[in-house]
């Protein structure tokens, strides 16, 4: 039996999920979810999702993923023979995901470029949308490709490939030993210079300000879990791929609350940033703060533009320094995504890690272009909106259930996690699998369901305002039925690994011990 890639060491590991994890959403959602649903009052839901909900399916799938050894698909065929569509569902969810990362990743590069003259002007939503994006005028058009984003999208390939093609030790491992600590130094600085601002402690206290008069509504605490749920990379095959990397001894029940907590720590980091910064521009135009608070695409590329233009000093370095860091919070991500299908790649087809590489980061990399096109930006909140919001709860909500009450694995995982953690599992662990997880998230699916019914597009990012509604619905529904389709076709070849497992010694592979 050929044996597994693993880690080079926990460290590693750690870096890596939490640089998953770590991503866009961090950034430009967390501050204005939090802001919109109580401020410091958003807090105690939010702990209470990241420990009900996140660490306990962080928890899952790092066991899932260790204990049968396999990619996404793999771990899931290994479990169950019927369940590895479910595992190839996740694969796709991720595969489409990372056509339209890159582009945003492309765009944070482009603007870490015109950040050293503030080439966007005072005109930055005119700059984003007419000088850079040259939007098209109609949803649907694709027009020609944009110059400014295909080549930043080409560098972005090529690295992400590149560390890919090294494999896990050499290439993702030191890639985020490389970046996340690059982030984190980026990010405090930024942090320190905001809370210096004018203004700032206004922004401060909006953030943190409790609002109790929200606290019992469903749709805060609804708000928590799909924040916790989105920006941790789980339910779609990360973390399963990851934590098949690790040795056999490996304490997953510490690993899962490192990352868990690692990444709220960065999203309340991103919080009080951000929150500086939209103080000092509401005392700048001397408008309430309400006014100016705003997410996704708008706060990154059109607000934080415009707050930058009127520093006091040091406009272009700390524009340099927000934009390099959502390119590396991307990155980060972007690398784990597309480790799903390269793996899942492998795994099924017994093929070189070079040669899925190739054939799956290349075939991404080529459908990417789509997004490079003058009507890149009405396809990318199109398909980013059914996939993140469709896909991954979706497939979170049927992988938690599958794995619980219908396999009934719960308490087989349990034991193996318990077996080589410091941390052992107690009926919190249980209830949140097994209730608390698939009541909220089931509500989270009916309200999504409702509100595609009505065609309302709300969404916490606010990228879909004034689009027409057919555009968002059949385009969206039409890739994520594609997504599903194919999923699907994946399962009838025949698998070119051993996907029998008799015992777990068999498959465990630790190089230290032989």
């Amino acid at each position: 039996m050929s044996t597994r890639s693993q880690w080079g060491t926990r460290a590693g590991f750690i870096l890596a999920a939490v640089g998953s994890a770590i991503g866009l959403g961090n950034i430009w959602r967390f501050p204005a979810v939090a802001y919109e649903n109580g401020g410091g009052a958003f807090f105690i839901p939010y702990l209470f999702a990241l420990l009900t909900a996140g660490i306990p399916i962080l928890i899952m799938e790092f066991t899932m993923g260790h204990r049968f050894r396999g990619s996404a698909p793999l771990s899931f065929r290994r479990m169950n023979k019927k369940a590895e569509v479910v595992g190839w569902w996740g694969v796709l969810v991720a595969f489409v995901i990372s056509t339209y990362y890159a582009v945003i990743i492309a765009w944070s590069i482009s603007y870490s470029y015109f950040s050293l003259k503030l080439s966007w002007g005072s005109d930055t939503e005119g700059f984003l949308y007419g000088d850079y994006l040259k939007l098209a005028e109609t949803p649907g058009q694709i027009g020609s490709m944009v110059p400014g984003v295909l080549f930043p999208l080409i560098i972005v390939w090529l690295l992400v490939l590149l560390i890919l093609f090294r494999g896990v030790k050499k290439g993702i491992e030191l890639a985020n030993r490389i970046f996340i600590p690059a982030l984190v130094i980026i990010f405090l600085i930024i942090v320190i210079r905001a809370v210096t601002l004018p203004g700032a402690l206004s922004g401060l206290d909006a953030f943190f300000k409790p609002d109790f008069s929200q606290f019992f509504s469903p749709d805060v605490w609804i708000a928590a879990y799909g924040q916790i749920f989105f920006s941790l990379s789980i339910a779609f095959a990360i973390m399963i791929t990851y934590s098949s990397y690790l040795p056999r001894k490996s304490d997953l029940t510490n690993n899962a609350f490192i990352v868990g907590f690692g990444n709220s720590g960065f999203e309340l980091l991103a919080g009080i940033g951000v929150f500086a910064v939209l103080g000092f521009m509401a005392t700048t135009a001397n408008v309430p703060i309400d006014e100016v608070v705003r997410g996704g695409v708008g706060l990154a590329f059109v607000a934080f533009p415009a707050i930058i233009n009127e520093f006091p000093a040091m406009k272009e370095l700390f524009g340099l320094l927000f934009f390099l860091s959502l390119t590396l919070a991307g990155l980060t991500s972007l690398i784990s995504i597309t480790e799903t299908y390269v793996a899942g790649l492998v795994d099924k087809f017994n093929i070189s890690r070079t040669k899925a590489v190739l054939f799956g980061g290349g075939l991404a990399a080529i459908i990417s272009l789509l997004f490079a096109t003058q009507g890149g930006l009405y396809f990318l909140d199109s398909v980013d909106y059914f996939i993140n919001q469709f896909g991954v709860a979706l497939i979170g909500l049927v992988e938690v259930v599958l794995v619980v009450w219908i396999l009934r694995k719960l308490k087989e995982f349990k034991n193996h996690a318990d077996g080589i953690s410091d941390i052992r599992l107690g009926s919190w662990w249980t209830i949140s699998l097994s209730i608390v997880t698939p009541i909220v998230m089931g509500y989270m699916m009916f309200g999504l369901f409702k509100q595609n019914i009505l065609r309302e597009f709300d969404n916490p990012t606010g990228n879909y305002e004034g689009y027409a509604n057919e555009f968002i619905l059949y385009s969206g529904w039409c890739i994520a039925a594609l997504a599903l389709l194919v999923g699907y076709l994946m399962t009838l070849p025949k698998w070119r690994t051993n996907v029998e497992i008799k015992d777990e010694e068999e498959y465990i592979e630790d190089k230290e011990a032989k």
